[in-house]
Protein backbone atom coordinates (compact mmCIF):
# COMPACT_ATOMS: atom_id res chain seq x y z
CA UNK A 1 0.00 0.00 0.00
CA UNK A 2 1.46 3.44 -0.69
CA UNK A 3 2.69 5.22 2.10
CA UNK A 4 0.84 9.07 3.00
CA UNK A 5 4.38 9.63 4.61
CA UNK A 6 7.07 8.04 2.59
CA UNK A 7 7.69 8.81 -1.12
CA UNK A 8 10.27 5.94 -1.92
CA UNK A 9 12.55 3.98 -0.23
CA UNK A 10 16.50 2.64 -1.31
CA UNK A 11 18.08 0.16 -0.11
CA UNK A 12 21.88 -0.12 -0.74
CA UNK A 13 22.66 -3.62 0.86
CA UNK A 14 26.68 -3.38 0.39
CA UNK A 15 26.48 -0.04 2.64
CA UNK A 16 23.87 -1.67 4.57
CA UNK A 17 22.29 2.13 4.06
CA UNK A 18 18.85 2.72 4.08
CA UNK A 19 17.48 6.18 1.78
CA UNK A 20 14.16 7.78 2.83
CA UNK A 21 12.41 10.53 0.56
CA UNK A 22 9.62 11.32 2.89
CA UNK A 23 6.60 13.04 1.34
CA UNK A 24 7.76 16.13 2.80
CA UNK A 25 10.33 15.79 0.23
CA UNK A 26 13.59 15.96 2.94
CA UNK A 27 15.56 12.93 2.45
CA UNK A 28 17.79 10.88 4.71
CA UNK A 29 20.15 7.82 5.31
CA UNK A 30 19.99 5.77 7.70
CA UNK A 31 23.33 4.20 8.62
CA UNK A 32 23.99 0.10 9.25
CA UNK A 33 20.59 -0.81 8.93
CA UNK A 34 19.82 -4.63 8.75
CA UNK A 35 18.53 -6.22 5.41
CA UNK A 36 15.94 -7.56 7.90
CA UNK A 37 14.52 -4.07 8.86
CA UNK A 38 13.90 -3.44 5.53
CA UNK A 39 12.38 -6.43 4.51
CA UNK A 40 9.65 -5.61 7.13
CA UNK A 41 8.19 -2.93 5.26
CA UNK A 42 6.70 -5.21 2.72
CA UNK A 43 4.85 -7.14 6.04
CA UNK A 44 3.35 -3.98 7.58
CA UNK A 45 -0.01 -1.85 5.99
CA UNK A 46 1.40 1.53 7.74
CA UNK A 47 4.98 1.96 6.42
CA UNK A 48 5.22 5.37 8.59
CA UNK A 49 3.98 3.54 11.57
CA UNK A 50 6.92 0.81 11.14
CA UNK A 51 9.44 3.42 10.11
CA UNK A 52 8.61 5.27 13.26
CA UNK A 53 9.25 1.99 15.40
CA UNK A 54 12.13 0.05 13.42
CA UNK A 55 14.54 2.91 11.80
CA UNK A 56 13.43 6.67 13.96
CA UNK A 57 15.80 6.98 16.81
CA UNK A 58 17.82 3.37 16.10
CA UNK A 59 19.91 4.09 13.98
CA UNK A 60 22.54 7.18 12.79
CA UNK A 61 21.17 9.23 9.89
CA UNK A 62 22.71 12.02 7.56
CA UNK A 63 20.17 14.13 5.55
CA UNK A 64 20.92 14.20 1.84
CA UNK A 65 20.44 17.53 -0.46
CA UNK A 66 18.79 15.51 -3.18
CA UNK A 67 17.70 11.55 -4.04
CA UNK A 68 21.16 9.60 -5.47
CA UNK A 69 20.91 7.47 -7.90
CA UNK A 70 19.89 3.81 -6.84
CA UNK A 71 17.30 1.31 -7.71
CA UNK A 72 14.55 3.45 -5.56
CA UNK A 73 11.34 1.78 -3.72
CA UNK A 74 13.60 -1.37 -3.18
CA UNK A 75 11.42 -4.54 -3.95
CA UNK A 76 8.39 -2.85 -4.11
CA UNK A 77 7.92 -1.98 -0.62
CA UNK A 78 5.22 0.82 -1.13
CA UNK A 79 3.83 -0.25 -4.34
CA UNK A 80 0.48 -1.84 -4.63
CA UNK A 81 0.96 -5.37 -6.11
CA UNK A 82 0.58 -4.35 -9.66
CA UNK A 83 1.04 -0.65 -9.41
CA UNK A 84 4.40 1.32 -9.09
CA UNK A 85 3.53 4.50 -6.46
Amino acid sequence: MPSTVIRRLAYREPERALDVEFVSGRIYRYLSVPATVVAGFAQVRSKGGYFNRAVRDRFRFVRLGAWQDAEDDTAGLLSRPGRRP
